[in-house]
């Protein structure tokens, strides 16, 4: 630390000047949220709605492909429409990404953001090396998608739509909770029976109310107890998931908050994400083991396939383009806006052109993404997914220790250093297996899929 710790006074300009480093974010926040118009389509009920940054995923999920590609095209324009100042200001802020390493003596940006959680390059490159290894399977997913939906060629606005339909489900919040405490249930009493009486007490806030916000997130204090915020929908049954997701947030807080001081029970976030998923890995185990129903089987096993898309390749994807662009700025090249696009589309053809045609428009998505805002941050969600992977196949087949060396990991917290706490509970993300694991996962559960459809 001692090296990367400067003089009161250079500390004193560097405090000053956080504001102004960090006004990048708030510019992107500001011009995208609020100043960029989308406009409005006509839906397939022939009503007009809003196109807007929360709705536009919801439009990619509709089965009406003129849609989806209106809703697209559309979008993309209004970015179009803004490109020039999003590339400027997404350049500014890697620049003082590239400022504050230096002032702090790191040789890189990217060493400067691991060094706090001691995550070694070696690590960031290992994911993004075995997620590149574990294309091909990937692009067979893109293929089935491809054949399932009867198109010529397959398109972005293509890969959301989901190949199973919503099923029509009614599951009460007391009988979600039932499913995942069983599902749960390889973890102990403890565990199950703190859960259960939460979330059967006041620990999650699921009414739909006026002015209340949407989404869903765990929050805690030291000395209460854990709060989950969302709405839940009984005709929702990804809800039930979002519930098992933000329950596996409390119980982490709640192990760490019972077993260690003050200073040392919050975890860092490339711990968040592991017990969250771990959760949602032993629900869908579950479940699949509950249904023998096929077009359940297809949408728990597409939903699955559909999260590690999302969380490892897409991730790595994003955390490969802020290992492309940070050294350029720091060799003193210019991150011009065909810059931007230009190192964008090669990641877009390596990890996509062989399966789907890339629209033009697609090379401003790099321009979209707020987390590029926290420089080599996403990287995380993919390390946690795989983590999370490893761990319940471990404590779901039986092996010997598995269980109570999980439940050390929740208790925990933030007493060790990632790397460490997750060896501990063993897994070793130093190394590829973690990774490859989850490709195994995700390469199963297509060859499921394709059975089904």
């Amino acid at each position: 630390m001692r090296p990367h710790v400067l003089s009161e006074r250079e500390e004193r300009l560097l405090a000053l000047g956080a504001a102004a480093l960090d006004g990048y974010d708030d510019a992107f926040s500001q011009l995208t949220n609020v100043d960029m118009k989308f406009g409005a389509l006509i839906d397939v009920d022939g009503r007009e709605k809003p196109l807007t940054q929360s709705t536009y995923s919801s439009f990619l999920l509709k089965r009406d492909r003129d849609l989806r590609e209106r809703a697209f095209n559309q979008f993309y324009e209004e970015f179009k429409d803004h490109q020039f100042t999003l590339a400027a200001s997404l350049g500014y802020s890697v620049k003082a990404d590239v400022f504050r390493s230096r002032a702090r003596n790191f040789p890189s940006a990217l060493e400067a953001s691991l060094f706090k959680d001691d995550v070694p390059i070696a690590v960031y490159d290992g994911l993004i090396n075995a997620v590149r290894e574990g294309i091909p399977p990937l692009l067979r997913y893109y293929e089935l998608r491809r054949r399932v939906l009867d198109l010529d060629q397959l398109r972005a606005y293509d890969t959301y739509v989901p190949l199973v339909p919503e099923i029509e489900t009614h599951v009460s919040f007391d009988d979600a909770i039932n499913k995942i405490i069983t599902s749960l249930a390889p973890l102990g009493q403890e565990y199950t029976r703190t859960l259960a009486d939460g979330l059967r007490g006041r620990w999650c806030d699921r009414y739909e109310t006026k002015g209340k916000r949407s989404g869903a997130f765990s929050s805690s204090s030291y000395q209460a107890p854990p709060y989950i915020l969302m709405n839940y929908k009984e005709d929702v049954f990804a809800d039930v998931y979002t519930l098992a997701h933000e329950a596996g947030h409390s119980m982490h807080t709640w192990f760490s908050a019972k077993s260690q001081l003050f200073q040392n029970y919050d975890y860092p976030i490339f711990l968040a994400e592991v017990a969250s998923t771990f959760n949602e890995e032993l629900l869908t185990h579950f479940l699949l083991e509950e249904s023998s129903d096929p077009k359940m089987r297809a949408y728990i096993i597409n939903r699955q396939i559909d999260d590690i898309r999302g969380t490892l390749y897409r991730q790595t994807m994003f955390a490969e383009f802020e290992k492309v662009i940070h050294p350029i700025e720091e060799a003193g090249g210019a991150l011009t806006l065909e810059v931007f696009k230009g190192e964008y589309r090669k990641l877009l053809e390596a990890y996509f052109g062989d399966a789907m045609a890339i629209d033009p428009s697609l090379d401003l998505e790099c321009l979209r993404i707020p987390h590029f805002y926290h420089a080599f941050y996403v990287y995380k969600y993919a390390t946690g997914l795989s983590a999370a992977v490893t761990l319940s196949q471990r404590v779901l087949s039986g092996e010997a220790g598995a269980v109570e060396k999980y439940l050390g990991f929740l208790k925990s917290g933030g007493s060790k250093f990632p790397l460490e706490t997750l060896r501990d509970a063993g897994v070793d993300m130093r190394t590829a297996e973690p990774i490859n694991r989850t490709i195994a996962l995700f390469e199963k559960r297509l060859s499921e899929l394709e059975a089904l459809l």
